[in-house]
Formats: C-alpha cells, structure tokens, sequence
C-alpha cells in the first residue's frame, strides 16, 4: 500500500493531499528514512510523522485490503509519540 494512502487510511492524516504534502516537506520517515508519498509501506514497517507541535511513531500492523475496512487500532500500535516545539520543525 502506498505511504499516503496508509496514513489517510490509518487516520494519521485526514485527507491524502495533506499526507503526500507531509512527505514531500520530507516530515514522515519510514523505517528511520524520508519517504515519498509513493513508497510501499508494509507489514513491520516503522512510520514516524512529524506534525507541526507532535511526533509520532507507529508500527504498521495490518495493510487493509479497502480503505476503511479496519480500526485505528487494528491498523498500527504507537510506538512513541511526543510535543515539540514549533521552533524545531521549520
């Protein structure tokens, strides 16, 4: 499943457009590297998504096969998630 697909899908974002822009400002990271909305994202995989005042990393549990067909909670387990500042960001 594409990374921006997965993050909308996941709830992690609200609209796709918004996750391809996150990735493209080079603010999500899978397994510790930069990627692109495009990148396939698997089962095992490490997402971390810088937000502008949070951070967090998940752990892709579960690629549902239709968008919706699953809980947030079936689809990743959070890793960490912490506030940052804003100043840390730009």
């Amino acid at each position: 499943m594409r990374l921006d697909l997965f993050l909308k899908t996941s709830r992690l974002v609200k609209r796709r457009t918004v996750a391809r822009e996150l990735c493209e400002a080079k603010r999500v990271l899978v397994n510790g590297r930069e990627a692109q909305p495009a990148k396939e994202v698997r089962q095992g995989d490490r997402v971390t998504v810088r937000y502008s005042t949070r951070q967090i990393e998940v752990e892709v549990l579960v690629l549902p096969e239709r968008p919706a067909a699953a809980t947030q909670e079936e689809l990743y387990r959070v890793l960490s998630e912490m506030r940052t500042s804003s100043e840390n960001n730009t």
